[in-house]
Protein backbone atom coordinates (compact mmCIF):
# COMPACT_ATOMS: atom_id res chain seq x y z
CA UNK A 1 0.00 0.00 0.00
CA UNK A 2 2.88 2.36 0.75
CA UNK A 3 2.91 5.26 3.18
CA UNK A 4 0.29 7.30 1.31
CA UNK A 5 -2.38 4.61 1.66
CA UNK A 6 -1.39 3.28 5.10
CA UNK A 7 -2.04 4.12 8.70
CA UNK A 8 -0.18 2.81 11.72
CA UNK A 9 -1.30 1.40 15.06
CA UNK A 10 1.57 1.74 17.51
CA UNK A 11 1.53 0.59 21.13
CA UNK A 12 3.15 2.78 23.78
CA UNK A 13 5.69 0.80 25.81
CA UNK A 14 8.42 1.95 28.21
CA UNK A 15 11.02 -0.02 26.24
CA UNK A 16 11.68 -1.68 22.87
CA UNK A 17 8.65 -0.58 20.90
CA UNK A 18 8.81 2.10 18.21
CA UNK A 19 6.72 2.75 15.14
CA UNK A 20 7.57 1.16 11.81
CA UNK A 21 9.94 3.45 9.93
CA UNK A 22 7.53 3.55 6.96
CA UNK A 23 4.80 5.21 9.02
CA UNK A 24 6.82 6.87 11.80
CA UNK A 25 6.12 10.63 12.14
CA UNK A 26 3.17 10.31 9.75
CA UNK A 27 -0.05 12.05 10.93
CA UNK A 28 -1.88 8.79 10.20
CA UNK A 29 0.09 7.02 12.95
CA UNK A 30 -2.16 6.26 15.93
CA UNK A 31 -0.46 5.65 19.27
CA UNK A 32 -2.39 3.45 21.70
CA UNK A 33 -1.99 2.66 25.38
CA UNK A 34 -3.66 -0.74 25.41
CA UNK A 35 -3.08 -3.89 23.41
CA UNK A 36 -6.78 -4.75 23.19
CA UNK A 37 -7.65 -1.46 21.45
CA UNK A 38 -4.77 -1.94 19.02
CA UNK A 39 -5.93 -5.45 18.15
CA UNK A 40 -9.55 -4.31 17.87
CA UNK A 41 -8.59 -1.67 15.32
CA UNK A 42 -6.37 -3.78 13.12
CA UNK A 43 -8.79 -6.72 13.08
CA UNK A 44 -11.66 -4.38 12.20
CA UNK A 45 -9.86 -2.61 9.35
CA UNK A 46 -7.70 -5.34 7.81
CA UNK A 47 -8.48 -7.29 4.64
CA UNK A 48 -5.48 -9.58 5.16
CA UNK A 49 -2.94 -10.35 7.88
CA UNK A 50 0.79 -10.84 7.38
CA UNK A 51 2.47 -11.96 10.60
CA UNK A 52 6.22 -12.15 11.12
CA UNK A 53 8.43 -13.92 13.69
CA UNK A 54 8.42 -12.16 17.05
CA UNK A 55 7.90 -12.49 20.78
CA UNK A 56 4.90 -12.81 23.08
CA UNK A 57 3.16 -9.87 21.40
CA UNK A 58 3.37 -11.49 17.97
CA UNK A 59 1.98 -14.78 19.27
CA UNK A 60 -0.74 -12.92 21.18
CA UNK A 61 -1.86 -11.19 17.98
CA UNK A 62 -1.63 -14.41 15.97
CA UNK A 63 -3.79 -16.39 18.39
CA UNK A 64 -6.22 -13.47 18.76
CA UNK A 65 -6.83 -13.36 15.01
CA UNK A 66 -7.17 -17.14 14.72
CA UNK A 67 -9.46 -17.39 17.76
CA UNK A 68 -11.80 -14.70 16.44
CA UNK A 69 -12.11 -16.44 13.08
CA UNK A 70 -12.37 -19.92 14.63
CA UNK A 71 -15.31 -18.78 16.77
CA UNK A 72 -17.05 -16.75 14.07
CA UNK A 73 -16.45 -13.44 15.84
CA UNK A 74 -14.46 -11.94 12.97
CA UNK A 75 -14.87 -12.14 9.22
CA UNK A 76 -12.67 -14.59 7.38
CA UNK A 77 -9.69 -13.01 5.67
CA UNK A 78 -6.33 -14.42 4.52
CA UNK A 79 -3.64 -14.94 7.16
CA UNK A 80 -0.07 -15.45 5.98
CA UNK A 81 2.69 -16.36 8.42
CA UNK A 82 5.82 -15.05 6.74
CA UNK A 83 9.35 -16.14 7.60
CA UNK A 84 12.68 -15.61 5.89
CA UNK A 85 13.77 -18.22 3.31
CA UNK A 86 14.94 -21.28 5.22
CA UNK A 87 13.51 -19.99 8.51
CA UNK A 88 11.76 -22.39 10.88
CA UNK A 89 9.93 -20.05 13.28
CA UNK A 90 6.40 -20.84 12.10
CA UNK A 91 7.15 -24.52 11.45
CA UNK A 92 8.30 -24.82 15.07
CA UNK A 93 5.10 -23.10 16.21
CA UNK A 94 3.14 -25.47 13.97
CA UNK A 95 4.69 -28.48 15.73
CA UNK A 96 3.23 -27.21 19.01
CA UNK A 97 -0.21 -26.87 17.41
CA UNK A 98 -0.19 -30.36 15.93
CA UNK A 99 1.69 -32.15 18.70
CA UNK A 100 -0.23 -30.60 21.58
CA UNK A 101 -3.42 -28.70 20.74
CA UNK A 102 -4.60 -30.99 17.94
CA UNK A 103 -3.54 -34.20 19.71
CA UNK A 104 -5.39 -33.17 22.88
CA UNK A 105 -8.50 -32.25 20.91
CA UNK A 106 -8.38 -28.53 21.70
CA UNK A 107 -8.48 -27.59 18.01
CA UNK A 108 -9.70 -29.35 14.86
CA UNK A 109 -7.80 -30.24 11.72
CA UNK A 110 -9.86 -27.76 9.68
CA UNK A 111 -8.57 -24.94 11.89
CA UNK A 112 -5.28 -25.16 10.00
CA UNK A 113 -7.13 -23.77 6.98
CA UNK A 114 -7.19 -20.31 8.55
CA UNK A 115 -3.53 -19.63 7.76
CA UNK A 116 -0.66 -20.45 5.44
CA UNK A 117 3.06 -20.48 6.21
CA UNK A 118 5.19 -18.86 3.50
CA UNK A 119 8.88 -18.01 3.12
CA UNK A 120 8.93 -15.07 0.74
CA UNK A 121 6.87 -12.03 -0.16
CA UNK A 122 5.87 -13.45 -3.54
CA UNK A 123 4.18 -16.44 -1.88
CA UNK A 124 2.45 -14.15 0.63
CA UNK A 125 1.05 -11.90 -2.09
CA UNK A 126 -0.08 -14.91 -4.14
CA UNK A 127 -1.99 -16.32 -1.15
CA UNK A 128 -3.80 -13.04 -0.52
CA UNK A 129 -4.68 -12.52 -4.19
CA UNK A 130 -5.94 -16.10 -4.47
CA UNK A 131 -8.28 -15.51 -1.52
CA UNK A 132 -9.97 -12.68 -3.42
CA UNK A 133 -9.82 -14.30 -6.87
CA UNK A 134 -13.59 -14.99 -6.91
CA UNK A 135 -14.66 -14.50 -3.29
CA UNK A 136 -15.45 -10.90 -2.40
CA UNK A 137 -17.02 -10.79 1.06
CA UNK A 138 -19.76 -12.26 3.23
CA UNK A 139 -22.40 -11.19 5.72
CA UNK A 140 -25.15 -12.74 7.77
CA UNK A 141 -28.78 -11.98 6.98
CA UNK A 142 -30.67 -13.64 9.80
CA UNK A 143 -29.72 -17.31 9.69
CA UNK A 144 -28.49 -17.10 6.10
CA UNK A 145 -24.85 -16.67 5.15
CA UNK A 146 -24.63 -14.51 2.05
CA UNK A 147 -21.36 -14.90 0.16
CA UNK A 148 -20.68 -12.21 -2.42
CA UNK A 149 -18.57 -13.36 -5.38
CA UNK A 150 -16.91 -11.40 -8.18
CA UNK A 151 -18.03 -13.83 -10.89
CA UNK A 152 -21.05 -16.06 -11.30
CA UNK A 153 -20.12 -19.74 -10.89
CA UNK A 154 -21.01 -22.46 -13.36
CA UNK A 155 -23.93 -24.75 -12.50
CA UNK A 156 -21.52 -27.66 -12.16
CA UNK A 157 -19.41 -25.69 -9.68
CA UNK A 158 -22.46 -25.01 -7.47
CA UNK A 159 -23.42 -28.69 -7.56
CA UNK A 160 -19.87 -29.60 -6.55
CA UNK A 161 -19.93 -27.15 -3.62
CA UNK A 162 -23.17 -28.68 -2.38
CA UNK A 163 -21.68 -32.16 -2.50
CA UNK A 164 -18.43 -31.19 -0.77
CA UNK A 165 -19.91 -28.97 1.94
CA UNK A 166 -23.24 -30.59 2.78
CA UNK A 167 -21.90 -31.17 6.33
CA UNK A 168 -22.04 -27.44 7.15
CA UNK A 169 -25.48 -26.80 5.64
CA UNK A 170 -28.22 -26.95 8.28
CA UNK A 171 -31.16 -26.77 5.88
CA UNK A 172 -31.72 -26.42 2.15
CA UNK A 173 -28.69 -26.12 -0.09
CA UNK A 174 -26.18 -23.64 -1.45
CA UNK A 175 -27.96 -21.55 -4.08
CA UNK A 176 -26.69 -18.93 -6.48
CA UNK A 177 -28.81 -15.82 -6.88
CA UNK A 178 -28.85 -12.03 -6.76
CA UNK A 179 -28.62 -9.85 -3.65
CA UNK A 180 -31.19 -10.03 -0.87
CA UNK A 181 -33.28 -6.93 -0.18
CA UNK A 182 -31.67 -6.67 3.28
CA UNK A 183 -28.38 -5.83 1.53
CA UNK A 184 -29.59 -2.54 0.06
CA UNK A 185 -27.41 -0.67 2.54
CA UNK A 186 -24.38 -1.80 0.50
CA UNK A 187 -25.21 -0.37 -2.94
CA UNK A 188 -21.59 -0.49 -4.12
CA UNK A 189 -21.72 -4.31 -4.29
CA UNK A 190 -25.43 -4.73 -5.02
CA UNK A 191 -24.80 -6.17 -8.50
CA UNK A 192 -22.39 -8.91 -7.41
CA UNK A 193 -23.67 -12.51 -7.63
CA UNK A 194 -24.40 -14.30 -4.35
CA UNK A 195 -24.02 -17.80 -2.96
CA UNK A 196 -26.50 -18.23 -0.12
CA UNK A 197 -26.76 -21.01 2.44
CA UNK A 198 -28.21 -21.66 5.89
CA UNK A 199 -25.28 -23.22 7.75
CA UNK A 200 -24.55 -24.48 11.22
CA UNK A 201 -22.71 -21.74 13.09
CA UNK A 202 -19.74 -23.88 13.95
CA UNK A 203 -16.69 -25.41 12.25
CA UNK A 204 -15.64 -22.08 10.77
CA UNK A 205 -12.51 -23.73 9.43
CA UNK A 206 -14.85 -25.47 6.99
CA UNK A 207 -16.19 -22.05 6.00
CA UNK A 208 -12.63 -21.07 5.10
CA UNK A 209 -12.31 -24.27 3.07
CA UNK A 210 -15.54 -23.31 1.30
CA UNK A 211 -13.98 -19.98 0.31
CA UNK A 212 -10.93 -21.82 -1.04
CA UNK A 213 -13.21 -24.11 -3.04
CA UNK A 214 -15.14 -21.13 -4.43
CA UNK A 215 -11.87 -19.56 -5.56
CA UNK A 216 -10.95 -22.77 -7.38
CA UNK A 217 -14.35 -23.11 -9.07
CA UNK A 218 -15.16 -22.65 -12.73
CA UNK A 219 -17.10 -19.51 -13.58
CA UNK A 220 -20.11 -19.24 -15.87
Amino acid sequence: AGRKHSFGLNIRLPFEQRANEIIESDPKLINLNYFFTRKLNFVKEAHAFALFPGGFGTLDETFEVLTLMQTGKARLIPVVLLDRPGGSYWETWMKFLTGCLLTLGFISSEDFSFFKIVHNVKEAVAEILQFYKIYHSARWVGEKLVIRVCHRLSKKAVIDLNQRFRDIVRSGEIVQRSALRQEKNEPEIWNLPRLILTPYRRSFGRFRQLIDAINSSTIA
